[in-house]
């Protein structure tokens, strides 16, 4: 009887040896995942542990979820500390998230246009991203000072008394009502006043990051787009309207995206610019500085680590959902 024949294709292949490109690439990429391990991956994990026992300077008695749950339900001081903490971070974000965007996306159209001196423009408004926010706002707390700060010798140009700025605790809806003689409920007296000093910082900060992005953006739209439609007679507005921004939808969503995370996990502005107390009447502390104050200030390190593992679930199903309900409306073109 013959011998079977075993075709080439189904025979016993060797064993096949890790290509150099590969072991090179591994090598490359080790000094990476090393650092992400020892600086990231390992503390995330070393907080997490420690958020499930009683950590007051040293380890404890195991607790499992109690250190969640006392921020979340239980009614000691706890849990209402941290609803206020992340009602005030949400006014943040509102407040922040939008207008940021919006100088940023009408900014960067104008410097993508044919402009003499683009470029030293640019750099103008590039220059606040890479100042240490720490140095920034170390400054602009003197700025708004309520008695030696700048803001308030120009406003008296125009006859305006001085503010308190970063020490005044009332709603700006409300401070604006009251200058009329109106009266307005507390829901809505709006974020305090020191809070927007800290949003109008972190939006000078950050707004260059966001139009350098807008201009890439805007640097992909072909100009035959834009020569189409003025042929048939459109105009700028119309243009900006029903092509750049449809056109522009995915970096805008990128763009708010990173802008609504780096508000949710903020820390160094609101920080220098209150003292590190989150003051004036708690209207300014914000979850992180919540954390910082539990973990650091009063050394109850296991309610600080489950705190801020509270948070950064939030951010996550935050970050969904604007992925489930705006990404539905970006226009891939």
């Amino acid at each position: 009887m013959a011998a079977e024949v075993i075709p080439a294709n189904v025979r016993a292949s060797p064993r096949r040896r890790l290509p150099i490109e590969a072991i090179q690439a591994w090598l490359f990429l080790l000094p990476a995942v090393v650092i992400l391990g020892v600086f990231q991956i390992f503390p995330a994990i070393a907080a997490f542990y420690m958020s499930l026992f009683k950590w007051d300077v040293v380890q404890g008695a195991f607790r499992g979820f109690g250190n969640y749950t006392d921020w979340l339900y239980d009614n000691s001081i706890r849990s209402p500390d941290f609803w206020r903490s992340l009602s005030t971070t949400f006014a943040y974000v509102v407040f922040t998230v939008p207008l940021q965007i919006a100088l940023a996306l009408v900014l960067a159209y104008l410097l993508f246009q044919k402009v003499r001196g683009r470029g030293f423009y640019r750099t103008i408004y590039f220059v606040p991203y890479v100042t240490s926010l720490v140095a920034a706002a170390a400054v602009f707390f003197w700025v708004f000072h309520p008695t030696y700060g700048l803001v308030n010798d120009v406003i008296g140009i125009f006859g305006i008394g001085p503010q308190r700025w970063l020490d005044e605790p009332d709603g700006i809806f409300a401070m604006a009502a009251s200058a009329f003689g109106v009266t307005v409920p507390d829901w809505l007296a709006g974020p305090s006043l020191a809070l927007v000093v800290i949003s109008l910082v972190t939006i000078w900060h950050f707004l260059g990051y966001q139009i350098v992005i807008f201009l890439a953006g805007l640097s992909n739209i072909s100009s035959e787009y834009y020569e189409a439609a003025r042929l048939d007679g459109a105009n700028e507005r119309q243009i900006f309207t029903k092509i750049t921004l449809p056109l522009l939808s995915p970096t805008t969503f990128f763009v708010f995206t990173v802008a609504s995370i780096g508000v949710l996990r903020s820390f160094d502005s609101v920080y220098v610019l209150t003292n590190g107390f989150g003051g004036p009447l708690d209207t300014t502390r914000t979850v992180t500085l919540l954390v910082f104050k539990t973990a650091f200030q009063q050394a109850q390190f296991g309610l600080g680590a489950a705190l801020a593992f509270i948070l950064t679930i939030i951010i996550l199903l935050f970050t969904l959902i604007q992925f489930r309900v705006l990404g539905r409306r970006v226009n891939y073109g």
